[in-house]
């Protein structure tokens, strides 16, 4: 495997050497304890700092001792009465500074609208919505749901919800009532934020009337949660340039019944804060004269880390984008590059493979020179892509910064380093500082040098979870019980001779053919390492010798027919890079995946496809449901 050096400028070569330099000494050190303290000092000011003294940090434990959560969270907790980014001193000390500092640029749905925020009127803004909160009896410790396109009043509100102590409940936008009165159920919310619509592409959300229908089903369950409800005239202020302003209404109250449907992933401020500013400057090598842009939803960690925390407690100037990656035109993406110099863009692999299907037109429409560091998140991205990405994108001067990480986790666990870090196409590389991954087999033992296993981490560090909310015990049994002694991710992952860390799914889509386990990552990846092949995605389905067979879906490039022979060098492909034991039983064409709006296949809808399963369940989080009227029309015949 050929490993990319990562041509870039010699000035930010040097800069990032001496960033490397700074924080060598976090995989070295035997006190980590000092050197994350070390950090947090110089990355903020604590006006009140509290430290908890824990002999052992380690995930270890038993009943005479302190419990797993109680031992990771107090490593790291720091209650702090004002905290402030060491890194915004520089633009922000002076007023006249303060004014012209942009924390936002706003692209809409359509290109036309636009809007830049500074972090003044942020403040503004923020305190606002959290006086608004206050005085709808929001206080240290409730719990607030935020049902939120990616507009500048779901940062607000989370913002609002720290500012006053609160914990906020993001909810994705695109998650169903069902979803929705889930979620705030599970955490008991007090509050709902919403927005009465929103424009997709060319499609109208009605989020009010989702909401509506979520508190409804709330109040059916008799469950006491959501007093008010907070609606933003998002869609109204679009249409007729109306004032936004968050409009108050009435909500319900019910006897309280807490139903634990869901995982709510538990994060805490002061060590999340730190973990994610540290990932943040040093991942993205982010300085001030820097346009970031993440493509991600706050509805998910990305968000959260990558799009609020992160970039705000360094300074940043970020575009939040609201709209779709092929609306108006397959270039939009491009496009806002272009638009407003960005410098670091960070994707996930779904995006990249869904705009290659345009070919390198749309993108040589624009002028991408701003751009020096491309980003990957959200699964492990496959070499073709990797290669696209790195060419015609980054126009092989800008590293691909394959980074791998969870909502368990905070903040990137692997990761390259820009023009620190050797490339391999696909490989997520090395651990951040501070981290230390391990393989285990099934047994629990630790493999060295080249090995394939499950992934797990030895100690914590400050960004990982702090619980499963309401739910200790499933925070235990989940992470711990299986490995104990040791974090488990629940993905495996192999090390190759190099030391470096590839990501080969979750053990849960492990695919169980003749008593071997294969990747469905592996095997998508060699299908989509033909030139033919957009995007692949692979299931299993059962089989009556094997247990189970491999049902594979692929997406052409354009202007590609689907023929017996591509399907006989579909299969000799994965024959020869995998081994005969990986070749595909099905191989499907499919004009489309079931996707969420958010750009993540619904594996759980392929493989009842591949059953021939009609009984899909809700839907209503697909960005298009007609394509699965279009893949059970064209199953494969053979598997009927």
């Amino acid at each position: 495997m050929l490993s990319f050096p990562c041509p870039m400028p010699l000035e930010v070569t040097r800069r990032i050497a001496v960033s490397v330099s700074s924080l060598l000494f976090l995989s070295i050190t035997f006190d980590e304890q000092s050197s994350w303290k070390l950090w947090s000092g110089s990355v903020f000011d604590w006006a009140v700092v509290k430290h908890s003294s824990v002999p052992d940090l380690s995930f270890s434990g038993n009943e005479s001792k302190p419990s797993v959560e109680s031992r990771a969270a107090a490593k790291f907790h720091r209650v702090a009465v004002s905290m402030r980014s060491k890194s915004l001193k520089p633009a922000l000390c002076q007023i006249s500074k303060l004014l012209v500092c942009v924390f936002m640029i706003r692209e809409g749905n359509s290109p036309d609208h636009h809007l830049s925020i500074t972090y003044k009127q942020l403040l503004r803004s923020v305190s606002r919505c959290a006086n608004a909160l206050k005085l709808l009896g929001v206080k240290k410790g409730d719990r607030v749901a935020i049902y939120l396109p990616m507009i500048p009043e779901l940062i607000y509100s989370m913002l609002a919800c720290a500012r006053i102590g609160a914990v906020h409940s993001v909810v994705f936008a695109g998650f169903s009532s069902e979803s929705l009165c889930e979620r705030i159920t599970d955490a008991q919310c007090n509050i709902l934020v919403t927005a009465d619509g929103v424009y997709r592409g060319d499609k109208l959300i009605n989020l009010k009337k989702i909401a509506s229908e979520a508190l409804e089903r709330c109040r059916e369950s008799q469950v006491h949660c959501v007093q008010k409800c907070v609606v933003v005239r998002h869609h109204a202020f679009i249409t007729n340039h109306t004032s936004n302003k968050l409009q108050l209404k009435s909500g319900f109250a019910w006897n309280d019944r807490p139903i634990i449907s869901i995982k709510g992933v538990v994060h805490t401020v002061s060590g999340y804060m730190l973990y994610t500013s540290l990932t943040f400057k040093h991942v993205f090598d982010y300085h001030h004269e820097d346009v970031y842009w993440c493509t991600a939803d706050i509805g998910w960690i990305t968000g959260h880390s990558y799009i609020t925390y992160g970039p705000l407690s360094t300074g940043a100037t970020s575009v939040l984008f609201e709209g779709v990656p092929v609306y108006p035109h397959e270039g939009r993406l491009w496009q806002i590059i272009e638009k407003y110099g960005v410098s670091k863009f960070y994707t996930a692999p779904t995006a990249v493979r869904l705009l290659m299907k345009y070919g390198t037109e749309p993108v040589q429409r624009y002028n991408l020179s701003s751009l020096r560091v491309l980003g990957s998140v959200g699964e492990p991205i496959n070499p073709e892509a990797w290669h696209w990405f790195y060419d015609v994108v980054g126009q092989r001067r800008c590293p691909v910064i394959d980074t791998f990480w969870q909502t368990e986790t905070g903040g990137h666990v692997l990761t390259p380093l820009p023009a620190a870090t050797p490339l391999k196409p696909g490989s997520a590389t090395f651990p951040f500082f501070g981290v230390q991954p391990a393989i285990l087999n099934e047994h629990g033992e630790e493999l060295e040098g080249e090995a394939e296993g499950y992934l797990v981490f030895r100690k914590p560090w400050p960004g990982i979870m702090r619980t499963v909310f309401g739910n200790k015990e499933r925070f235990e049994s989940t992470y711990f019980r299986k490995f104990p002694g040791f974090y488990m991710t629940g993905d495996g992952c192999r090390r190759d001779k190099d030391g470096y860390y590839w990501i080969t799914g979750r053990i849960d889509d492990m695919l169980n053919v003749s008593g071997h386990l294969l990747s469905s990552a592996e095997v998508e990846a060699a299908l989509s390492e033909h030139s033919a092949v957009a995007e692949a995605a692979v299931v299993s389905r059962p089989h009556a010798l094997k247990g189970e067979c491999l049902y594979c879906f692929i997406t052409l490039k354009e202007h590609t027919e689907f023929t017996r022979a591509l399907v006989d060098e579909l299969k000799r492909k994965v024959r020869e890079k995998i081994g005969p034991i990986a070749t595909p039983d099905f191989i499907q064409n499919a004009p489309g995946l079931p996707k969420t709006r958010s750009g993540k296949i619904m594996r759980r809808v392929l493989r009842q496809i591949a059953r021939n399963e009609k009984d899909l369940g809700d839907l209503s989080t697909l960005a298009d449901p007609k394509v699965v009227e279009v893949l059970f029309s064209q199953r494969c015949q053979a598997a009927a």
